[in-house]
């Protein structure tokens, strides 16, 4: 017999009601109840303590709970043949849409330059920015990052992507490869990652690709925080050379109280949640995937262990 076995910290409860309403035909068991160590064949976990997965002898798969898979590929108690499953969507691509819209409405409608006016009361207009005049930069172009470019598109602003294998999106002018990176970030007034968090990826955003943004550009950070040299964009700050950021993810998290960015009057920060999982989208797919692996099929979303994703 199968048995599902759903660590998701203080939502455990949650999804366990969920699952047995979705996938009745097989049992499930939610922390803080132990995991039954001969009968787990799959899991659906977000961050499981060190350890968890070493004595489940009888796994066949385990689901993420969310985009990020980063923090299981590096796993030492999850062995290597146990597929790994990513969800594709659950709800969090409309999510990740309102974020970067979010982050390009400030740099549009230059919201840091009048916060900062504020606090020393000063009253200053600045000169409007058509969406059209407003080019936009998206890096990585899977499911989040592709729904963003689209949408940006529609909203109307000049929009190009980038991502490491060729993409095709209507409206939006698409590069590939590292040596077309440097040609999206120059023309990128507001750049805004969706990357996933992966060996080529880490440390990509250093000092000298910051630095080949456009003066008064914005960044905006939705993927994860070591991709982002954040000392190299505080000092773009200080100096002018960059206008703001909106920054959601952080190579530490939850970010240290007497790190300098929660105090730098350019920057706005989020507690990690500019995509977070929508309970029973999310169930929905790990039943799914769990059906098809239970009838010999692959399940959707399946990690290519050597790409990250």
């Amino acid at each position: 017999m199968s048995v599902l076995y759903v660590h998701a910290g203080d939502d455990s409860a949650t999804y366990r009601a969920l699952f047995a309403r979705e996938l009745p035909e097989v049992p499930c068991v939610a922390f803080p109840e132990p995991a039954p160590t001969d009968a787990t064949t799959f899991v659906a976990c977000w961050n499981p303590p060190p350890g968890f997965f070493a004595p489940l002898v009888a796994l066949r798969a385990v689901f993420a709970l969310g985009a990020g898979v980063d923090r299981l590929l590096a796993r030492a108690d999850l062995p290597s043949a146990v597929p790994i499953v990513r969800l594709l969507d659950a709800g969090m691509a409309d999510q990740m849409v309102e974020y970067a819209l979010l982050g390009v409405l400030m740099r549009q409608r230059q919201v840091v330059e009048y916060r900062v006016q504020q606090a020393g009361s000063e009253w200053r207009r600045h000169p409007s920015l058509a969406r059209a005049d407003l080019r936009v930069g998206v890096l990585g172009l899977g499911e989040m990052g592709g729904a963003v470019a689209r949408a940006l598109a529609r909203f109307g602003y000049a929009v190009a992507g980038w991502s490491r294998s060729p993409k095709a999106i209507d409206g939006v002018a698409v590069h590939h490869g590292d040596p077309a990176l440097e040609g999206v970030l120059a023309r990128s007034d507001v750049l805004v990652n969706t990357l996933p968090s992966t060996p080529a990826t880490r440390g990509l955003l250093d000092a000298a690709r910051l630095a080949r943004l456009p003066r008064d550009a914005f960044v905006v950070n939705a993927s994860r925080g070591d991709q982002l040299d954040a000392d190299a964009l505080r000092r773009l700050l200080d100096d002018g050379h960059l206008s703001g950021a909106l920054l959601d993810v952080f190579a530490v998290e939850p970010l240290p109280p007497d790190d300098p960015l929660w105090r730098h009057p350019k920057v706005t920060i989020t507690p990690h949640v500019a995509a977070t999982t929508l309970p029973q989208p999310s169930v929905r797919q790990v039943a799914d995937g769990i059906r098809r692996m239970l009838r010999g099929e692959a399940a959707a979303g399946r990690v290519d262990r050597s790409r990250g994703y």
